[in-house]
């Protein structure tokens, strides 16, 4: 698959591949950075592309494992969610008369009632990623090479963490994170307090060093990709003092943390 940037921009590229379980992987500095989201798809982002830039990528896997080396060409299709993309399975064989074809996905038949030699995907969603191939007539061990589909989406599931939970002495810090699902993965994170029109904050995390009462209120993150944001439920950190039982000259409390 071709694709353009601008020079100075960022560009995304996705792969698929399955780690085992005793592999870590290790993310890269500076302008090469990589990602994964909850489907097990690699994004490849490449910051400041310049004309040197230019070039076939491939993704190539090293091990620390001696002569554990992969690599693989580009097979990958990317779309933005709500289209209606169109997969042809094609054969180098001359077949006469009427010919039924088998599609998968991930290794899995999609439907026995599917038998054409075009596969049509309506109005695509995130369930869709994955890796498509076909055989003609349930041939599963000669089916072609699979393709991977990739839908891009702006971010949904946006929701927000406080940590530490329970009870806080007053003067410690408080931690409010922001997650959510989007392809590619999100970038911009921004903190607000609600009836205030200006961010509070930026970043996944958003942490108040000192807590106190001045500090309550509902809070919310919107995250942002190049599709577009959306902005998770408001939190509300309730304070509770408690006073302890010590003399009125010096007394103590605590904040109890209760999220809505």
């Amino acid at each position: 698959m071709k694709k353009c940037a601008l020079k100075g921009s960022k560009i995304y590229l996705s792969s698929t591949y399955k780690i085992p379980n005793n592999f870590t992987t290790r993310k890269e500095r500076g302008r090469v950075q990589f990602f994964q989201n909850k489907e097990g798809m690699f994004f490849l982002r490449l910051s400041n592309v310049t004309h040197e830039d230019e070039g076939m990528y491939c993704l190539r896997i090293l091990t620390d494992v001696e002569k554990q080396r992969f690599l693989g060409f580009p097979g990958f299709y990317s779309i933005m969610e709500g289209e209606s993309p169109v997969l042809f399975c094609k054969t180098t064989c001359d077949l006469s008369g009427k010919t039924n074809f088998t599609w998968y996905k991930n290794g899995k038949r999609l439907s026995e009632r599917i038998v054409s030699e075009q596969l049509l995907l309506p109005s695509v969603s995130s369930d869709d990623t994955g890796n498509y191939s076909c055989a003609v007539r349930d041939q599963k061990h000669l089916s072609s090479p699979a393709v991977t589909l990739s839908v891009r989406y702006p971010p949904k599931s946006v929701s927000v963490s406080i940590s530490p939970s329970g009870v806080i002495v007053e003067g410690d810090s408080v931690t409010l994170s922001c997650s959510s699902d989007s392809n590619p993965p999100a970038l911009i994170f921004r903190w607000f307090k609600e009836n205030q029109s200006s961010a509070v904050g930026s970043g996944q995390s958003f942490s108040i060093s000192s807590f106190n009462s001045s500090h309550s209120g509902r809070f919310y993150c919107k995250a942002q990709n190049q599709h577009g944001s959306q902005r998770s439920a408001s939190v509300s950190p309730w304070i509770f003092l408690q006073i302890s039982p010590t003399t009125a000259t010096n007394s103590h409390y605590h904040l109890t943390i209760l999220q809505q």
